[in-house]
């Protein structure tokens, strides 16, 4: 099932400088993890920028300065470095495993003439047909990856989901993209469905029947049987 898949591209396309964030970097001179702690309690985080072939550089990026980038939903950016204006993609974020704050980034370069993978998200646009019928939609994939040269990535993917029917899915395969990209995500992956509700069972509780072996009393205030209670009132 096909939909429309609308690109958000840059603008000024071939503008290397206008279409990327910029991240202020500042080489890190001390390493280890006392330092990396202290630099985390000033608001600092480590980073570590490289590139097939060249020494690795340990950098550091100001917190606030980097959380307003993410926010820009840029996946690549300008950075200087030694006085020469370069390229990186950020390619990891490591979290605090309980407060979930960012406590190191890992920077590649990239080079403008070399196609690159990278992870693009999927954002879902317009109400489905099924949706009006009673049926929910449920996006499975949040992002798909793709190889392209560095100035054709874009920001999202948005795909318009109007004429999404009940019991009907779109999979990777039905995503219509540009001749510049490559989806490189398994094409029998489903995106997003519409589904109808699940209905919710009410369970009926079951009655406890106590089994008697084979010439077994019942306990000590069991209830009587109807004859029992008939034989006693008689008497």
């Amino acid at each position: 099932m096909n939909q429309s898949v609308h690109f958000l591209v840059f603008k000024w396309r071939g503008k290397m400088a206008q279409q990327y964030e910029q991240l202020n970097l500042t080489e890190r001179v001390e390493k280890g993890g006392r330092s990396a702690r202290i630099l985390r309690k000033d608001g600092i985080i480590p980073a570590n920028y490289y590139y097939k072939g060249e020494e690795n550089i340990n950098l550091s990026v100001v917190k606030l300065e980097l959380l307003k980038s993410l926010r820009s939903g840029h996946r690549i950016f300008e950075v200087t470095l030694k006085g020469s204006t370069q390229y990186v993609m950020l390619k990891e974020i490591q979290y605090h495993p309980v407060t979930d704050d960012i406590i190191h980034i890992d920077l590649m370069r990239i080079r403008r003439d070399e196609k690159i993978n990278i992870s693009v998200p999927l954002v879902l646009e317009g109400t489905a047909t099924g949706v009006k019928e009673g049926g929910v939609v449920m996006q499975n994939l949040t992002s798909i990856e793709i190889n392209c040269l560095p100035a054709d990535v874009p920001e999202q993917i948005v795909i318009d989901i109007s004429d999404l029917e009940m019991h009907t899915s779109l999979n990777v395969e039905d995503l219509e993209v540009s001749e510049e990209l490559e989806i490189l995500t398994s094409n029998d992956l489903t995106v997003v469905s519409c589904q109808p509700p699940k209905e919710e069972v009410e369970e009926e509780p079951e009655e406890e029947e106590i089994e008697l072996e084979e010439g077994e009393e019942p306990e000590e205030g069991a209830e009587k049987s109807e004859s029992e209670e008939e034989n006693s009132e008689e008497s």
